[in-house]
């Protein structure tokens, strides 16, 4: 038997439990991993409120809470390439797994060996902000000298996307609460905090003639105040409101192959991308980890460490 956390149905925090279940057997295409971590995302209670039912997989419940893992294979469905049993892994559980817990299933397409010199831990922060971070600019396009405003900077894909700008030497600039303030300007942002005063006017202050591009994090209402600050609305990308097309923007396209996931790893294993974990919990502290983050209190990556 292995533990788990997960939900009982659809609802609030108060519908979260701890179980055992046996090792789930991988299904076509998927590979059972024993879990060393797993990252935390805001995507995790959404999925548990029952807001984005087309990521659920369809299973049973209870269901286990997590999207993101790095562990070591221990069993290989049938039509897996590329992987084999003890190799160390980091991935996605796009069937609906579920990561925090001490085994899962990822989706063989979208999982990838973990490169020498790269920890679990680091890893399994990469599979969600990591490459939302390098989809993100790989779509901006934006070239050296240019400027880029990332709103609700203080997040996990806000500072990998400001690390990954500053080394194609882009000015960033970025919005957030004051405790966001010094992890953010620690990266060379330029930080203009909210809740100290209406961000729009100092950006525009700073900025006059309007950011090359917008990436924005917190979505709604913020979005949209802070739209037209672009120089062009297609230059606002949004990892998490698709009404940025109304706005004349675009929602990010997201790339979740292994190619890419290597890709990721190999910019982590460069230094070019130095995930900010801000909490490393066990998993008896699950219910911590992610009411940190459905909260909004955590700054970059909050982590489980299962094994």
């Amino acid at each position: 038997m292995a533990r788990a956390w997960g939900f009982r149905e659809h609802g609030g925090p108060e519908v979260q439990e701890f179980f055992d279940r046996d090792d789930p057997a991988p299904g076509r295409g998927e590979v059972l991993i024993r879990v060393s971590a797993a990252g935390v995302n805001p995507l995790d209670h959404l999925l548990r409120a029952g807001l984005v039912p087309g990521l659920d997989g369809g299973r049973a419940f209870p269901r286990v809470l997590g999207m993101e893992a790095a562990g070591v294979v221990l069993a290989l469905g049938a039509d897996v390439d590329g992987l084999e049993v003890g190799d160390t892994v980091f991935g996605f559980a796009l069937t609906g797994g579920g990561t925090y817990a001490e085994t899962t299933v990822l989706s063989a397409p979208n999982t990838a060996r973990i490169p020498e010199g790269l920890s679990a831990i680091t890893a399994a922060t990469l599979p969600v902000a990591g490459t939302t971070a390098v989809d993100v600019l790989d779509q901006l396009e934006l070239t050296t000298g240019g400027s880029l405003l990332i709103n609700g900077v203080g997040g996990g894909v806000g500072l990998a996307v400001a690390q990954l700008a500053a080394a194609r030497g882009l000015r960033v600039f970025g919005t957030g609460s004051t405790a966001k303030r010094e992890r953010a300007e620690a990266l060379g942002v330029r930080f203009l905090d909210y809740t100290a005063a209406d961000v729009v006017p100092a950006a525009r202050e700073l900025v006059p003639e309007g950011f090359h591009g917008i990436v924005d994090s917190v979505e709604g209402a913020s979005l949209r105040a802070v739209a037209p600050l672009a120089r062009h609305p297609r230059n606002v990308l949004s990892v998490g409101d698709q009404s940025v097309a109304e706005l004349g923007g675009r929602f990010v396209g997201r790339r979740l192959d292994r190619a890419h996931l290597e890709r990721t790893a190999q910019l982590a294993v460069d230094g070019v991308l130095a995930p900010v974990i801000t909490a490393i919990h066990p998993l008896s502290e699950a219910p911590d980890a992610l009411a940190a983050v459905e909260r909004g209190h955590a700054a970059g990556k909050v982590v489980i460490r299962v094994a």
